[in-house]
């Protein structure tokens, strides 16, 4: 196989008026490698990709495809020039079935007619590649969790004949079980020549997965090279300029009473029957494989779905069905994994965000104080270290994961007596994963009680008391954290036992 860069990019620059995302970055990917591109949120690796996806154009710099000047004045066009794209935020058609998204654009057709027979076939060969064959082909999108709209977002990767696929936090939302179908996906293109931009902020996986490395911070390349021989700690240290020290907060005082109780809890589709108590000062985890159930149980305590049987209670009051103005007036808070629909006014400001439901204490007479404002979401942006030039900003402008921490910034400012975390650092950079877990651990020490469903297994054994698996709907073990391993949650959440 030819070991001539594939692409190449020098001193590639991109600014967005005041703000320079790319500073001049300089790449090198080869036919046939997986390249990873790691850096922290705002380091300028979404703009680079969506540079060769075309969907921006550099304002200045050079681009080579296969030695050729490369272009593409829109995504359309590096398409057709062989570049596929997987998108961190997800780009799915929400009111058509998961066949017509993964099929789109690429429709097969006769005489003007589309071909159903040969459309399912191959849409049903690219989930079964990631191993979800038993996928409704027919369901809308909008139908489906996040995670399954992940897998449908990559499986359309395996219906295009591209020569380099970029992939932007594929498995952020994805299980382990999915995350191993992956790798065996990529390392199947890879051995067929293609090349693989693989983005990241699970540095283990990109060690596991990547055969060489890019580091960008703050819109520049800090280095590349082998990953062979490169450890996590000096991908972080080159990350962040410095060494992080530990990742996961030591706790200091245990649970006490119970805040939050489920009993026989069941949701009008899932969950299935959970119980279980949270307590104050706790952090108990949930983990299990996608369409487990762990996202419907955290919509069905907050009043986001309706409840087919069973109570919620927090401090001894059951809490109303399908109301989540109530449980947020009550003091429950809840981080959605989906941050781009549900969780935050993407036209809107970071101010108007972080303050959105707490408004009433920057009111003088009826009127609000726009200085009082400016000032608490000041204290946030600092405080939650979001790149951005001010609370002004609108959300959309933000990196996947500033977004993240503008959402659990409005969590934090309600001040919740629950924290209903799902997928809190779903995007999020190691360095601000290493802050948010700081904060939940305050959280937790300050007598806050927080339920967090993590499809990443080293999250959940580093920072809870506890840990359940949801199988099939149904919460099928409660554990100490000391009583599980990586194997046996994984063997768990597969089987329904230990």
């Amino acid at each position: 196989m030819d070991r001539s860069p594939r692409v190449i990019l020098r001193g590639v620059h991109k600014s967005f008026g005041a703000t320079r995302a790319l500073r001049g970055v300089d790449l090198e990917v080869r036919p046939g490698e997986v390249h990873a591109i790691v850096g922290e949120n705002g380091a300028g690796k979404s703009t680079l990709m969506k540079i060769l996806s075309g969907a921006l154009r550099p304002d200045s710099g050079e681009m080579l495809m296969e030695g050729a000047p490369y272009a593409p004045e829109n995504p359309h066009a590096a398409q057709m020039g062989g570049v596929g794209m997987v998108y961190q935020e997800l780009n799915l058609a929400a009111h058509l079935s998961v066949r017509e998204n993964l099929m789109l654009g690429l429709d097969p057709s006769r005489c003007g007619f589309i071909r159903d027979r040969i459309e399912k076939q191959r849409a049903g060969e690219a989930l079964q590649r990631l191993g979800h064959p038993d996928l409704d082909l027919e369901v809308p999108v909008y139908r489906l969790s996040i995670a399954e709209q992940q897998v449908i977002e990559i499986a359309r990767s395996c219906l295009r004949d591209v020569r380099l696929l970029i992939l932007d936090e594929p498995t952020s939302s994805l299980g382990k079980g999915d995350v191993e179908r992956l790798f065996q996906f990529i390392r199947e293109l890879k051995a067929s020549g293609v090349s693989i931009l693989y983005i990241s902020h699970f540095l283990e996986e990109c060690r596991e997965i990547a055969d060489r490395y890019t580091v960008l911070r703050d819109g520049e390349t800090i280095q590349s090279g082998e990953m062979s021989g490169t450890t996590v700690e000096d991908l972080i240290r080159m990350m962040v300029g410095r060494r992080l020290g530990d990742l996961y907060p030591a706790r200091k005082r245990g649970p006490g009473e119970v805040l939050l109780r489920l009993d026989g809890l069941s949701g009008k589709r899932s969950p299935c029957q959970v119980s279980l108590d949270l307590r104050a000062g706790e952090i108990l985890g949930i983990a299990g494989l996608i369409g487990a159930g762990r996202t419907e149980l955290m919509r069905c305590i907050y009043g986001l779905d309706t409840k087919a049987s069973g109570s919620v209670t927090l401090g001894g009051d059951e809490l109303p069905d399908g109301k989540p103005w109530e449980s947020l007036s009550r003091g429950i808070g809840m981080l959605s994994e989906n941050r781009k629909e549900e969780g935050l006014l993407m036209n809107q400001s970071i101010s108007d965000n972080l303050l959105l439901t707490r408004l009433s204490r920057y009111r003088r007479a009826r009127f609000l104080s726009p200085s009082r404002m400016r000032s608490r979401s000041a204290e946030w942006i600092s405080r939650l270290q979001i790149k951005a030039a001010g609370g002004d900003v609108p959300v959309e402008r933000l990196s996947g994961g500033n977004q993240q921490k503008v959402a659990l910034g409005r969590l934090l400012e309600h001040d919740a007596r629950v924290l209903l975390l799902d997928e809190p650092t779903r995007g999020v950079d190691v360095q601000s994963k290493a802050q948010i877990y700081r904060n939940m651990v305050e959280l937790a020490e300050g007598g806050k009680g927080i339920l967090l469903v993590s499809s990443y297994l080293p999250e959940l054994l580093g920072l809870c008391d506890r840990i359940g698996v949801m199988y099939r709907t149904r919460l099928v073990a409660l554990r100490d954290r000391d009583d599980w391993t990586e194997e046996s949650l994984l063997a768990t959440a597969l089987g329904g036992r230990l």
